[in-house]
């Protein structure tokens, strides 16, 4: 079955419409709280998305049953990536990081009376949520099979022990998705099941806000305890034991739209570098016929086409349940990351000391926002090594040797 690099015209048209409200709407609110929305009231996020329902363009993602346009990936590529133009965009959405991918892995894996009480108010945004794995060290990061925390049966329900850090959008949220060990060892590739724990249960608590880089994710990044922390047995989310089956079925296609959101910021950061390019006069020309100057745009616009080519192919594998997907999805997460990275950072030396203001241009907040993007979701050598491995394994079960000739 061929790639389809067409657009249909109703993605088209959601497209344009969220270009629109992106430039008309949202750069402005983003201007006006400087991108910083870690300690934001409730009630820009809540503007924001009234907002986007009046323009018709909230949840793009989300399945029509529940109040969204229901696209596939490789629908949402688009649609997401001109909403990442701004930073407050997929916020505008409720397509943002962690609630998007957590409405999926809710419409996948989710009992119809969980989708009820937690999908439902998710995807109409009148909730947000958190997805707790993550830990300090010798836990969980990276290596998810190093989680540590615990989950042990009780009387009607399981109790949860453990410690989580930077989990995103934990401050305010409605509900937990709690990855625990239901069986074995720190180190095992199994074990671990997924709990949707309600905010101000017992025994789960926020020990504070942890200080990061990026400042654009609604309500930051917290540290959690949970001590003693109950939970009934409906709260289990997917199968015991096949909690880290649950969750690829959520981070695959997560890292994907993160790639989707960060090349809209990056699309963003190459615009006002053209900009500064054709209309700033030094040495006699304007910066955009000096040599080195065009060889930089004229990378960044390679990066930045080559990372959507990219992102659309990886859409299309997930999109058909391609055994190829999972390759494609590090391939896109290393990638995307490091080219937005270079995209922005070329951005900012182009511009020279307008790049780095904090007043007059976006570029010093997006320089800042798309760093963590190479660590989070998996930082890029995870993803090498994985991307090599899935590589070398046919060779190695076909046990031959490399000849020469």
């Amino acid at each position: 079955m061929p790639i389809q690099f067409d657009v249909d015209p109703r993605v088209a048209q959601l497209v344009a419409s969220t270009g629109e409200f992106v430039r008309e709407v949202v750069v402005p609110a983003e201007r006006e709280c400087g991108g910083s929305v870690h300690d934001a009231p409730e009630a820009l996020r809540e503007t924001l998305q009234k907002a986007a329902r009046a323009a018709g363009v909230f949840a793009p993602h989300v399945p029509e049953r529940w109040g969204g346009h229901g696209l596939d990936l490789r629908g949402q590529s688009a649609v997401f990536e001109a909403a990442g133009y701004s930073l407050l965009g997929p916020l505008a959405l409720n397509c943002a990081a962690p609630d998007e991918g957590n409405m999926h892995l809710l419409e996948k894996v989710a009992t119809e009376e969980q989708k009820q009480r937690y999908l439902r108010p998710l995807a109409a945004g009148e909730t947000r949520s958190c997805f707790a794995m993550t830990e300090p060290a010798p836990g969980a990061g990276a290596d998810p099979r190093s989680l540590r925390t615990t989950a042990t049966r009780v009387s009607g329900g399981w109790r949860l022990d453990g410690h989580k850090w930077f989990i995103t959008g934990a401050h305010g949220a409605g509900f937990a998705i709690v990855m625990a060990r239901t069986s074995g060892s720190p180190g095992d590739p199994g074990g671990a099941t997924m709990f949707l724990v309600d905010a101000g249960t017992p025994g789960m608590r926020l020990v504070r806000a942890i200080e990061t880089l990026d400042e654009s994710l609604f309500a930051g990044h917290a540290e959690i305890v949970f001590e003693d922390c109950v939970v009934g047995e409906g709260q289990v989310l997917g199968e015991v034991d096949r909690g880290f089956d649950g969750a690829q079925v959520r981070l695959g296609p997560a890292r994907l739209t993160h790639c989707m959101r960060w090349l809209g910021a990056a699309r963003r950061a190459q615009d006002v570098a053209l900009e500064r390019a054709g209309s700033r006069m030094a040495f006699g020309s304007a910066l955009g016929d000096l040599g080195m100057v065009q060889q930089m745009l004229a990378d960044s616009e390679i990066d930045i086409e080559a990372s959507r080519a990219l992102i659309l192919r990886t859409a299309w594998e997930l999109d058909t349940g391609s055994a190829a997907a999972s390759q494609l999805t590090s391939v896109s997460k290393t990638f995307v990351a490091e080219a937005v990275n270079r995209v922005v950072d070329r951005a900012v030396q182009i511009c020279g000391a307008l790049g780095i203001s904090a007043a007059d241009a976006p570029l010093a907040r997006l320089f800042r926002e798309v760093r963590p993007f190479r660590i989070y979701d998996g930082p890029s050598e995870t993803h090498r090594f994985a991307i090599a491995r899935r590589a070398i394994r046919p060779y190695r079960q076909r046990g031959e040797g490399v000849s020469g000739g």
